[in-house]
């Protein structure tokens, strides 16, 4: 099992500890470390930021939203990342939701699973860099020809030769379409509230991508990534009650009543009853209660907790359940080393 360092996206500021984290990380072994994006930071700045300090680790995005920058600007971004840290990016990229898509970036959040195919599809022409690129849309037509257009736009190749024509794209996916898409056109996938009970289900979705025509990898050669956290403690109870108003936070709040994709995982793993519960609680301001009303299963199912050997036993569990990577989000440098001491 190989892990990554999840820095994810900032709050209010900057987080004044990373060096250390890196520094920790790089030392014992992790084999990678990504940073994210919301609605505030960015997630190619820190990388080339911090990840300067750094010599081995990838680096990667996890993850960049679709709506952020038009696909070619985003190849640029990996392209130029890459050149920087010597071949260690990993293109992570993401369709986000309907309230970050539509609400921040003024863009149609419709047809995801197709977006994503027709982007995938630029970035790549980008980095293979054997024509001019074009496309024939219809969300990202190259060269644009729509209405305002003046006729003079022309396919370009990228000045810079990207240094990997081959530079791992990562997708984060939680539905089925979405995970089989994955399978077919990428060359990761990035899961979030990955559950190793549903392991025969993803199966089947991966599966399916596996089998299409012109599928990029096979499971082999494919890297699953998942964001779990990992906790050791001798206070196993009260460990799993505190993270329940983060639970609840997403389950009940990162998403519209109509659409939250966080919503979807939890009620396929069973907890349909509690989801609906938990979002009608925290949709009323009643936070506490909507913590209060997160089954203990609900957050071991998708994070592991107890002691070292609890932990040990659950990693295990992933592993056999087809994970690569664990990406863990750490406190400082000492817990980066604690964790590194069970795991690795």
């Amino acid at each position: 099992m190989k892990l990554g360092l999840q820095l994810g996206y900032w709050a209010a500021g900057p987080p004044t500890n990373v060096p250390d984290l890196l520094d920790a990380a790089e030392d014992v072994g992790f084999d990678a470390v990504f940073a994210a994006e919301s609605w505030g930071s960015d997630a190619f700045t820190p990388l080339a930021w911090w990840g300067s300090r750094t010599e081995r680790m990838k680096l990667g995005t996890s993850v960049v939203q679709l709506s952020a920058r038009t696909p070619t600007s985003c190849a640029m971004h990996a392209l130029t990342l890459d050149h920087v840290s010597g071949g260690r990016a990993i293109l992570g990229l993401g369709v986000s939701g309907p309230q970050v898509v539509e609400g921040w970036y003024g863009q149609p959040f419709g047809k995801p699973l197709a977006r994503t195919r027709e982007y995938v599809s630029v970035v790549r022409k980008v980095l293979a860099r054997q024509e001019p690129v074009t496309g024939d849309g219809p969300h990202y037509p190259l060269p644009y020809s729509g209405e305002g257009s003046t006729g003079l736009g022309k396919p370009l190749k990228p000045i810079t030769h990207p240094l990997r024509s081959d530079l791992p794209i990562w997708l984060g996916a939680e539905g089925p379409k979405n995970v089989a898409l994955t399978a077919e056109i990428a060359d990761g996938w990035l899961a979030i509230y990955y559950s190793p009970k549903l392991a025969p289900m993803y199966n089947e979705w991966l599966d399916e991508g596996f089998a299409r025509p012109g599928a990029r990898r096979t499971r082999e050669d494919f890297e699953i990534a998942a964001t779990c956290q990992v906790i050791i403690t001798d206070d196993r109870a009260g460990t799993i009650a505190s993270l329940k108003p983060t639970t609840a936070l997403y389950v009940g709040g990162m998403g519209a009543p109509e659409l939250n994709f966080h919503a979807q995982v939890y009620t396929r793993m069973g907890y349909g009853d509690a989801v609906e519960e938990i979002g009608r609680l925290f949709r009323s301001g009643r936070k506490a209660e909507a913590a209060a009303a997160v089954p203990d299963d609900m957050v071991t199912d998708t994070m592991i907790i107890g002691d070292v050997d609890e932990v040990r036993a659950g990693v295990a569990r992933w592993e056999e359940a087809g994970v690569t990577m664990l990406l863990l989000s750490c406190r400082d440098g000492a817990h980066v080393r604690e964790l590194a001491a069970a795991l690795l």
